[in-house]
């Protein structure tokens, strides 16, 4: 049998497919019993998309049914029919799997996961810190208030507080005041976490030898490339990343264009603020030497975002070889 599982938040719609490419089950599922389900049909072949809930339901789903896990951006052909259903989409995951077509997805280890959730946590808390950061600066300036003030500073959200304001805002300051604390207080905890579990892998050990990778930085590098056996060559880890240039070609034209931005968003941001640092803060002389010689021809911004993939490729033969940070040509 060959099962197609369409994944929503409560249930998934479900399509089993015998060898002939028939139907033999068309049934809804709650998520809760998809255990039950998977019994039924054990050792069959299936497919589920990646979605944001997927992990609990592949780890339910592969105790008893050989499960690949399809990527979403991938799943063109679900796409061809303007009536798109639930109904639809479990019977075409079905007949990819009985055809062996399913565009595959990486599916992260547990050890994977749990640094994904820590990183991609602190981010979050991060981002909800400089919305509440940015509301207060747009309060500010609707009170005409003009002077500089850092929210993020303690002697910053002293000053806020000596701010007088008329009601209700100056409810609305105190509480984003407090919000900032809360956020700071639970990143601080959660950078406590990272800088342990860094520090416990051999992994990022090595990552930490470049200059200017942190423990929150080579936490996050490690958990979005994952495991590096999955790559045969630097070059699937730049496309990876989305790091790679787009190229066209037209008859004896070869044209290349900007990056393709595909693959991991935060893969790709960690990596341009690490080479930041490295080229404008640690002066390392590998990465600065390449920079420089770029940013005269192409711009910063160009030579920046050469400067990543360039570092990433140092990362992938890292972590393929198993050796720290060396990179060639440069003097001890």
């Amino acid at each position: 049998m060959y099962i197609g599982i369409d994944i929503h938040k409560r249930y998934a719609q479900v399509a089993v497919m015998d060898e002939t490419g028939e139907i033999v089950e068309e049934v809804r599922v709650e998520n809760a019993n998809l255990d039950e389900f998977a019994q039924r049909y054990a050792g069959a072949d299936a497919a589920i998309e990646a979605t944001s809930n997927y992990y609990h339901i592949y780890d339910t789903l592969s105790e008893h049914l050989d499960v690949t896990v399809a990527h979403p951006s991938k799943l063109t052909l679900i796409a061809q029919t303007d009536k798109k259903t639930d109904r639809i989409d479990a019977k075409e995951l079905a007949r990819m799997v009985r055809l062996e077509s399913v565009p595959e997805s990486y599916v992260p280890t547990d050890e994977i996961r749990e640094a994904r959730a820590l990183v991609r946590g602190r981010q979050k808390l991060v981002e909800n810190r400089t919305e509440y950061t940015n509301k207060i600066h747009g309060l500010l300036a609707d009170h005409g208030v003009t002077r500089k003030v850092k929210p993020l500073s303690v002697s910053g959200r002293e000053s806020l507080r000596d701010l007088s304001l008329p009601t209700p805002w100056d409810t609305l300051l105190a509480s984003y005041i407090e919000m900032i604390e809360t956020l700071t207080e639970e990143i601080h905890q959660l950078d406590d976490a990272i800088e342990e579990r860094a520090g416990s892998l051999p992994e990022t050990q090595r990552l930490m030898t470049i200059p200017g990778v942190s423990y929150y930085s080579a936490l996050m590098i490690y958990a979005e490339i994952g495991e590096i056996e999955r790559f045969d060559r630097d070059k699937e880890v730049v496309s990876y990343a989305g790091l790679n240039p787009v190229i066209r070609e037209s008859g004896d034209s070869r044209i290349e264009g900007g990056i393709s931005k595909r693959g991991s968003r935060q893969l790709r941001w960690i990596l341009v603020q690490c080479a930041q640092t490295a080229v404008h803060s640690c002066e390392d002389e590998y990465l600065t030497r390449f920079y420089d010689r770029l940013a005269g021809k192409k711009g910063s911004q160009k030579a920046i975002v050469a400067t990543a993939r360039k570092l990433l490729v140092s990362i992938y033969h890292m972590l393929n070889r198993e050796e720290v940070y060396d990179p060639p040509g440069v003097s001890a």
